[in-house]
């Protein structure tokens, strides 16, 4: 079990997906996405979502990710927040988002 201050140490934020584009150098199918955070800037991500998504329609859809992991290499690239999913039966990524579109940055609780 975690407390109440455990989990608020975790910063999960909307965000909105600008750029999505192939990540071949990646050990498993992945795509490095570029997202909007309002006022938090602009992060990338390493998101193993190939399976579900492709990159066209990856653009402009908000998501939901943590924002306070540290910086995380993989390959040539610098994954700066984790976009959150859930796994389906066969163990591939559904992003988590929000029913309502909402401003870019605001945190979930």
């Amino acid at each position: 079990m975690i407390s109440w201050q455990d989990f608020e140490k975790i910063d999960i934020r909307t965000g909105t997906i600008l750029e999505a584009n192939p990540f071949p150098e990646a050990i498993k199918p992945a795509y490095q996405l570029t997202i909007d955070f309002g006022e938090l800037g602009i992060k990338q991500s390493s998101a193993q979502i190939t399976v579900h998504y492709t990159t066209a329609e990856l653009i402009g859809k908000q998501i939901i990710a943590v924002v306070n992991f540290p910086p995380k290499k993989i390959a040539h690239f610098f994954s700066e927040c984790l976009v959150l999913g859930v796994y389906d039966e066969n163990k591939q990524v559904i992003l988590l988002q929000p029913n309502k579109t909402t401003s870019n940055g605001f945190k979930i609780g």
